[in-house]
């Protein structure tokens, strides 16, 4: 068999930068440390409604569990009429990623 070994020069514009993934994904996560997210901010990441989120997410005791700030978790359940949701984005964003396939899968 014949090979051919090429070098190839590829231009990457100025205002781009290469990085390996692995470094890429750490910056995304550290960018949501200390960053809280609303109901509509979590609605706006899934593209979900509410009503689905906490039928499918929030409210599911496979979930609840873990996610329960009253239980060590990440989210802040609403006591009252007119208390807001309250989710650490850096956690919530990697529970979402970690359970992607449980959640979707109906």
């Amino acid at each position: 068999m014949q090979q051919l070994q090429v070098n190839l020069t590829v231009p990457v514009p100025e205002n781009y930068v290469l990085i390996h993934r692995i470094e890429y994904e750490e910056l995304q996560t550290k960018s949501l440390h200390g960053v809280y997210w609303t109901m509509s901010d979590l609605e706006d990441r899934i593209g979900k409604k509410q009503v689905w989120i906490k039928d499918n997410i929030l409210y599911p005791q496979k979930f609840k569990k873990q996610l329960d700030v009253l239980q060590g978790g990440f989210v802040y359940y609403p006591k009252a009429k007119g208390e807001k949701w309250s989710f650490l984005a850096s956690k919530m964003s990697q529970f979402l990623e970690d359970n992607f396939y449980t959640i979707f899968k109906g």
